[in-house]
């Protein structure tokens, strides 16, 4: 048992990771200029042929870390998330949504974490639940309970935590019923009460059975210019992926980033998902070397994932894992810098 629950946690943070490093120098661009940047090729592109990862993964760590404190306090979970993005901020990190940032700043103002959150429908919390669905994907209602507290934290629209919930439900999904992916669309549906989500995900599954691709799927939301950061559009589209190239990274990876938009986001999504299914390992060694990371680096994020695993299984509490965090500022500095380089390359062609 152990070992199963450590290899999905494994397999989540790094599938996370992966998708976070190899979206983000796209992150912006339509799906026309990718292509005609790199040729449809999708390497390391950020400093070197390495990649850094953004606030997608940082968030999903400070989730799990959190829960080495808390698995069985949500209220103290989610104080112990809200004090990991107070800090978070400090470090001066490239990247932050509006509607966390907005919320960061509430806790900084003395607004408790259950009254932090702004009104908003952003992708934010989405891109950080897919490690509790395998934590919790044998406790349905914890499950719920805790994507809500680390949803409203910062998120408070409905949409939000519906699409959070949804991305952590195919993860717990999956470790139940390996091989059924498209069972989960008729257990999303079952579990809807929102219009909305329902007509989705009911999109979903005809697009899936009509054999659309990722970028067709992607029109039929009329994201022809690339994957937005509004929940409906992110969420549909990783879970879209997952089932079209369901036991394929590679594959899948490609399709989505190629999509253009939020690509770091998406693919941090989407590599959550496929990573749960496949196994880290069979993502390509090239991609997993090339994360150019530390102190948070792929083997701290498996050390994570054993502490996790063991916190589980014994039901003992444990505590976060420690890392050198004054190497942070500096190494945000340098991570600053190379997204700045980016932003000035924009500016030339191929446009």
């Amino acid at each position: 048992m152990s070992l199963h629950i450590q290899s999905h946690l494994t397999d989540v943070l790094i599938g996370t990771a992966v998708g976070d490093v190899l979206g983000l120098p796209s992150e912006g661009l339509s799906p026309e200029r990718i292509q005609r940047r790199w040729q449809g090729d999708l390497a390391h592109h950020f400093i070197f042929n390495h990649g850094m990862i953004s606030d997608d993964t940082e968030h999903t760590l400070f989730v799990a870390q959190a829960l080495l404190s808390h698995p069985e306090n949500p209220a103290g979970f989610q104080r112990s998330l809200a004090w990991k993005l107070r800090f978070w901020l400090l470090g001066i990190p490239a990247g932050i949504g509006l509607a966390t940032l907005r919320s960061i700043i509430n806790l900084w103002l003395g607004f408790p974490s259950n009254r932090s959150g702004v009104f908003s429908a952003g992708n934010g919390p989405a891109m950080r639940t897919a490690i509790l669905g395998a934590y919790f994907h044998d406790r349905p209602e914890l499950l719920r309970t805790y994507v809500s507290a680390c949803t409203r934290l910062t998120h408070t629209d409905p949409r939000a935590e519906i699409g959070a919930l949804a991305i952590a439900q195919v993860v717990a999904w999956d470790m139940q019923h390996p091989n059924d992916p498209t069972g989960v669309l008729r257990f999303l549906v079952e579990e809807s009460n929102d219009p909305e989500w329902t007509a989705l995900l009911k999109k979903m599954d005809a697009a899936y059975h009509a054999g659309l691709s990722v970028s067709e799927f992607a029109l039929k939301l009329n994201l022809n210019k690339g994957v937005t950061g509004y929940v409906y559009h992110t969420v549909p589209m990783a879970i879209f992926t997952w089932l079209r190239h369901y036991g394929n990274f590679e594959a899948g990876l490609k399709a989505v980033i190629a999509c253009g938009g939020d690509t770091d986001t998406v693919g941090a999504i989407t590599g959550a998902l496929l990573g749960s299914t496949v196994g880290a390992k069979e993502i390509p060694l090239a991609w997993r070397k090339g994360v150019l990371e530390w102190p948070r680096s792929l083997a701290f994020l498996e050390r994570v994932a054993i502490r996790l695993a063991d916190q589980k299984a014994s039901g003992i509490i444990s505590k976060p894992v420690p890392y050198f965090w004054p190497a942070l500022v500096p190494r945000n500095f340098f991570f600053l810098g190379i997204v700045l380089d980016h932003g000035f390359r924009r500016l030339a062609p191929p446009y």
